[in-house]
């Protein structure tokens, strides 16, 4: 069998997607180019789990009052000085950091907002985990960058992504023209094009939410569980319904199958509890240009201002037709 000569590494198609739109990617090439590499790091440490001290917890809390592992440690410092070396951004949030962080680099362009490690909790029993990544521009080269540079609405977003570190290892990215994936061969330590133009199906029947909390769910969400959960040969209901805990996970999962990914308010989070800049509007452009809906129930995710780095909101994403039935008995609940 002759070798496979049409490999598209992720370097390869970042510089092709250079020469067809200098203008557009400019720098951002650069940092797409550090999530790789950082990627690649925190893999390879994560295949070491249970052989390396990795597993269990860092014995802080970060800034969400949530329990810090090891690894969230690991994950963060790596992503960090990976975009700082890459010097194209000039300031970073992160979900393990209470403020936003500056970089070497104030005259850079960029801006870059991530969960390094979601789904942490998931690494001491073995199921994936991921990162999130979002990129903006700062808002003018002419001040300091500020806490109000980060304070945009999703759809200003340039690009964002995820890496899913499963069975297989996974970066999926948009740049606002379409979707792709790569996936990590570790015989030859690159991203490779596997996943072109990825889109969502429009209609699906997977159901992903904590139904531990469905009691103290909005009515219409209710209402609409109930819909999911009926039965109904002409519909294919009921639904099945699978949650895994890690966002980037269930998202992917969702992506690939279709279905609707839900995290409703409830009693104990009133506002939600995923995190606008760093889970909720990457995922949600990513949803977006792959043909899905990503609302909060009341309008468009990518259309909310924040008010602070570690805003929250309800989510509700996936299939067109499973979110239009799910937002027709929503209401505004």
């Amino acid at each position: 069998m002759l070798p496979n000569t049409d490999l598209v590494t992720l370097n390869g198609y970042i510089n092709q997607q250079e020469r067809k739109f200098p203008k557009a990617m400019g720098n951002l090439s650069g940092l797409l180019r550090s999530v790789g590499l950082a990627a690649r790091i925190v893999n390879r440490e994560l295949n070491k789990a249970g052989l390396a001290d990795i597993l269990g917890d860092w014995g802080t809390t970060n800034v969400q009052g949530e329990t810090v592992k090891k690894m969230d440690i690991f994950a963060n410092s790596h992503f960090i000085a990976a975009f700082k070396r890459g010097r194209r951004c000039c300031g970073i949030v992160s979900e393990e950091d209470e403020e936003w962080i500056m970089t070497d680099e104030e005259g850079a362009q960029y801006l870059v907002c991530m969960d390094s490690l979601d789904g942490s909790s998931n690494i001491d029993v073995n199921v994936g985990v991921g990162t999130i990544f979002s990129i903006y521009r700062r808002l003018s080269a002419d001040h300091p960058v500020s806490k109000l540079d980060f304070l945009q609405k999703g759809a200003e977003q340039v690009a964002a992504g995820y890496v899913i570190y499963g069975t297989s290892t996974m970066l999926v990215y948009t740049a606002g023209s379409g979707v792709n994936g790569f996936t990590l061969d570790p015989s030859i330590g690159e991203f490779c094009l596997s996943h072109p133009d990825m889109k969502i199906p429009e209609n699906g029947s997977i159901l992903s939410v904590n139904m531990g909390y469905a009691k103290t769910f909005p009515q219409g969400i209710k209402d609409y569980i109930d819909y999911c959960l009926a039965e109904d040969k002409s519909t294919k209901r009921p639904y099945s319904v699978r949650y895994i805990g890690s966002m980037v996970a269930d998202i992917h999962r969702t992506l690939l199958k279709g279905g609707v990914f839900m995290y409703p308010s409830s009693a104990d989070a009133p506002n939600g509890k995923l995190r606008l800049l760093y889970e909720c509007n990457p995922l949600s452009f990513i949803m977006e240009q792959a043909g899905g809906i990503a609302s909060n129930g009341k309008q468009r995710i990518l259309e909310i201002t924040p008010t602070d780095l570690h805003d929250r909101t309800p989510i509700y994403m996936g299939s067109k037709n499973m979110m239009d039935k799910l937002l027709a008995l929503y209401k505004g609940w």
